[in-house]
């Protein structure tokens, strides 16, 4: 009775758009209250789950990304792009998934490198001929590697939600699977430009050359400062992502100087909406978890995936589909803090380590990034292109099938992973 309290009250508030973290708390009273557990209890367990040190490292991720953001790293990533790709045919779309690329490991947000890159590639694309939904279409799927390239805020609350994974072996375990995604959807991408004959992106000056790589070789250090400090063990994710930080705005405002320091103010309010939204959602995640516990659903859920089949191929496979079918009605953070203390058990019963199932999940809740009805990032790249989100499901579909034989390809082969995080243990 307690376990439907529990998920009938939450999935009853989510059809009502009740904000999710509030479902999660007003859900997790309600079954207190069932069971007879003492109110202040649970709002321990909600107080607790923000006292951890490695929270610490998201607030300077949200910040470094709104600061590089402000200043225009974007436009000046592109033109990199730009330089080393835009001679291919098709050249914009392929400069468009290597510009996410760049952008996704400095903002660690499918929204805001959709909100970035496509409100300076989509226009330029449609201008040189480019169809419009397929503008979009290429900006939203690559915009999922912001995400599982480091560093990712995703990723920490991922960790916190394991128990503690190291955060460097994740971000290490991002780096192929990231990579691996940006080849394919240039691969997808490339054939149809080809196939409807796009145009091949103008030569740039030779004057312009040594600007393009300085700038945007500045900008991308910002990440290798972060990850670079992380993986040589000199620095902690919390430290790293400080002097990211601190590196991120002097080059932002001292170095580009594309705006006053004046608008630091504006960066802040955003950086802290942004925070205020994160912690208060890994706080009810935390109490929703704690009950879950209790009521020894992850072990349930566990015995009811192994009984079901004993074939491991099957299992993942299930708990895939019910994470790609989960994503597309809740965002990821939720669902990251929800999912792991329920299918961790599970992975790691098959054999799983955490930081390949943490990679695996994290790609799997990206993808739910772009599929309605929530699809955040699929509605911010439909408003920037001026689109009806029903004309871009058609042209998403090969990319759709690029990301899902990626995600497969990750579940099944650990090595691809785990490779680089092996190598620096």
């Amino acid at each position: 009775m307690e376990i439907a309290i529990l998920f009938g009250s939450f999935l009853l508030l989510l059809i009502l758009r009740v904000p999710v973290a509030l479902t999660l708390v007003i859900s997790s009273l309600l079954t207190a209250l069932s069971i007879g557990i003492p109110l202040p209890a649970v709002l321990q367990r909600m107080v607790a789950g923000m006292n951890s040190f490695s929270l610490l490292a998201i607030p300077f991720f949200i910040l470094a990304g709104e600061i590089m953001n402000e200043g225009g790293i974007s436009r000046r990533l592109i033109n990199l792009s730009n330089l080393l790709i835009g001679k291919i045919r098709g050249g914009l779309a392929l400069v468009n998934i290597a510009a996410s690329t760049f952008f996704g490991g400095i903002s660690g947000s499918s929204v805001a490198d959709v909100s970035s890159v496509g409100s300076v590639l989509i226009p330029m694309m449609r201008k040189k001929g480019y169809d419009q939904a397929y503008s979009v279409s290429v900006t939203v799927s690559s915009a999922a590697q912001g995400v599982i390239l480091p560093p990712s805020h995703n990723m920490i609350i991922y960790s916190t939600a394991a128990g503690g994974v190291s955060i460097s072996g994740l971000f290490m375990g991002g780096v192929l699977p990231g990579l691996l995604l940006a080849f394919v959807l240039m691969v997808i991408a490339y054939v149809i430009a080809v196939k409807r004959n796009y145009p091949k992106s103008e030569p740039m000056k030779k004057e312009e050359i040594p600007k393009v790589l300085r700038e945007g070789i500045l900008g991308l250090l910002t990440a290798v400062i972060i990850i670079g400090g992380i993986v040589s063990g000199f620095f902690t994710a919390t430290e790293s992502a400080a002097i990211g930080t601190v590196y991120a705005f002097i080059i932002t405002f001292f170095v580009y100087r594309d705006v006053p320091l004046s608008n630091f103010r504006y960066v802040l309010h955003r950086t802290f909406k942004t925070l205020s939204m994160v912690l208060f959602l890994i706080s009810a995640s935390s109490g929703f978890g704690w009950l879950l516990a209790y009521l020894e659903v992850p072990g349930a859920v566990s015995d009811s995936l192994l009984s079901f089949s004993s074939n491991e191929i099957i299992t993942l496979l299930l708990i895939n589909l019910i994470l790609l079918l989960l994503g597309t009605v809740m965002d990821m953070a939720p669902l990251i803090l929800i999912a792991t203390p329920i299918f961790l058990p599970v992975v790691s019963e098959l054999g799983m380590d955490p930081i390949h199932f943490g990679i695996m999940l994290i790609l799997n809740l990206s993808i739910g990034l772009i599929t309605p009805p929530v699809g955040a990032a699929l509605f911010v790249g439909s408003a920037i292109g001026d689109i009806p989100m029903e004309k871009v499901l058609k042209t998403l579909m090969p990319f759709y099938g690029a990301m899902i034989a990626v995600l497969l390809i990750i579940t099944f082969w650990s090595d691809i992973v785990m490779f680089i995080p092996g190598l620096l243990e």
